[in-house]
């Protein structure tokens, strides 16, 4: 597997991590948190040389982090935290709490 992918994948749960540490502090709310990677992942795919240049499996890849993330906040919520691989696959697998194909 490539380094970079594997620190990606780092950075990700490192992310998550810090959304749970916010969210347990009180100073985010788990809605705020979902609030903002939806944002997220709406400015990706919307931006205009996500519409013009990429191709759609390139949109998707641009809005993965966003989506896993999302994942990540909602299933910490349902009391079952899941792997990086497992939060992948739902994503994958359009499991990403309604993501809009924009």
């Amino acid at each position: 597997m490539n380094t970079a992918n594997l620190q990606l994948e780092g950075l990700y749960l490192a992310i998550a991590a810090m959304h749970e540490t916010l969210i347990g502090k009180g100073i985010v709310s788990r809605q705020e948190v979902d609030d903002a990677m939806r944002a997220a992942e709406s400015t990706a795919l919307t931006d205009y040389r996500s519409m013009e240049n990429l191709r759609p499996a390139e949109r998707d890849a641009l809005a993965f982090p966003a989506r896993l993330l999302r994942m990540a906040n909602a299933t910490v919520a349902d009391g079952k935290a899941l792997s990086f691989t497992a939060l992948a696959r739902r994503v994958g697998a359009g499991k990403d709490l309604g993501r809009n194909h924009a």
